[in-house]
């Protein structure tokens, strides 16, 4: 298995991989990265400074991926953006290295790291917990993803 950053060739498999995992939580409904304009051109979203998507291949095929982009409004802000695995990455180590790497580079450009999710993704609720990101009683501002009922923020 290899983390590397996306290329354009992968922006199919990558919005295939998020939307069966929206599927699988429910959550292919509006409110959601399911509605996501951009959801199949992450390669050229992820071009700007201050962001960048990552990808954990294996066998040629993508089985996880996590970004990080800014907050609009916030300029020490940024979010950990669509972060998802395949069922099958899941508990193998790649989320936390996907977030290690994505953390590190945050680092230079940001002084806190947002994120929004959905409380059942039980699984990634007590990660992200794990990992430092504190609970917040509600969202850091008004998103397109009005549907998240969950909502972590972690200093850098």
């Amino acid at each position: 298995m290899v983390i590397r950053e996306i290329k354009e060739k992968d922006n199919k498999q990558v919005e295939e991989l998020i939307r069966t995992c929206l599927i699988e939580f429910g959550a292919n409904k509006p409110g959601t990265a399911w509605a996501d304009p951009k959801l199949g051109d992450f390669y050229h979203l992820y071009q700007a400074e201050g962001s960048k998507y990552w990808v954990a291949e294996e066998d040629g095929k993508i089985i996880a991926g996590c970004g990080i982009g800014p907050v609009e409004g916030f300029p020490d802000i940024c979010e950990l953006q669509k972060m998802y695995a395949l069922e099958e990455a899941r508990g193998t180590g790649v989320a936390s290295q996907l977030l290690e790497r994505s953390l590190d580079f945050a680092k230079d450009y940001y002084k806190q790291c947002y994120l929004e999710t959905l409380s059942n993704m039980t699984a990634a609720n007590k990660f992200y917990l794990k990992k430092g990101f504190v609970p917040m009683d509600k969202p850091l501002n008004a998103t397109e993803h009005f549907a998240c009922d969950a909502w972590y923020m972690m200093d850098l």
